[in-house]
């Protein structure tokens, strides 16, 4: 109204009649990354933020503070989680941001930085909450961008204009009674592959040497005479005859002969 032009015609000749001291009080100036917003009399100044570089304000009726633009990194705190499959996991984050409009960061949140941090833990906690425990183990990275959508679609009403370019999710907390369950099976999976690589390669050389051996009789017993050797090698009562089975069965009755072969 008139009084605010008055007040700043005041001022204007205040700044007139103490030039030039007061130009060293009028005369500020702020960083690349800095932005000033600007007050005049209480109001948001017309022009929106200053910056970077010099910028003038009037004595006694103009005040301002500075905002940073750089990206801020934060540790989220634990966060117990109950999952989609019932089960209680504590699991932390780290949140990179960014402020994208200083003029909104100052006239509609009180601490913008703050205020960032307690909607980073909600999110964190609505998002994994929808999430079995499985896929929170292996959708890191979905998770991740998940959040990057998720977080500026809420700010409009509730935080300045952020900039989320990373959320990362170091480490997962979970409870000791379904750690076996977890644990076990990575542990013996590689011994069963293991074993079922040595079972396929041991199959593929039996069925080699059966091949051999049905080509040339004379490796079949060849192979007859080593068995023979290290059964007599061992310490035992066992006595071999290598009696042909041709020969064996002339004293076989027929009949036994036919359950033997059944």
């Amino acid at each position: 109204g008139c009084c605010d032009y008055i007040i700043t015609g005041l001022s204007i000749l205040l700044f007139v009649l103490t030039f030039p001291i007061a130009v060293f009080f009028c005369i500020k100036i702020v960083q690349e990354y800095e932005r000033a917003v600007i007050f005049r009399l209480g109001r948001l100044l017309e022009g929106g933020a200053k910056g970077p570089g010099m910028f003038f304000i009037l004595p006694c009726i103009d005040s301002y503070q500075k905002v940073d633009l750089r990206t801020v990194s934060f540790d989220v705190p634990p966060q117990e989680i109950l999952t989609k499959d019932s089960v209680t996991v504590a699991v932390d984050a780290v949140v990179y941001f960014r402020i994208a409009n200083a003029t909104m960061s100052i006239t509609n949140v009180e601490n913008a930085n703050r205020s960032t941090r307690l909607l980073a833990q909600t999110t964190l906690r609505n998002i994994l909450g929808t999430k079995s425990l499985s896929e929170i183990l292996s959708e890191r990275d979905n998770i991740s961008h998940t959040m990057e959508l998720t977080t500026p679609r809420l700010t409009p009403l509730t935080l300045p204009p952020l900039v989320l370019p990373l959320l990362t999710l170091p480490h997962l907390v979970l409870p000791l009674l379904i750690l076996p369950h977890l644990v076990l099976p990575l542990l013996t999976l590689p011994h069963l592959v293991i074993a079922a690589e040595g079972e396929m390669n041991a199959s593929r050389a039996l069925k080699e040497a059966s091949d051999i051996i049905s080509e040339s009789p004379q490796a079949l017993q060849l192979r007859y005479l080593q068995t023979l050797t290290t059964i007599s090698a061992e310490k035992n009562s066992t006595i071999i005859f290598p009696l042909p089975i041709d020969f064996i069965a002339k004293f076989i009755p027929d009949h036994k002969k036919d359950q033997t072969y059944l």
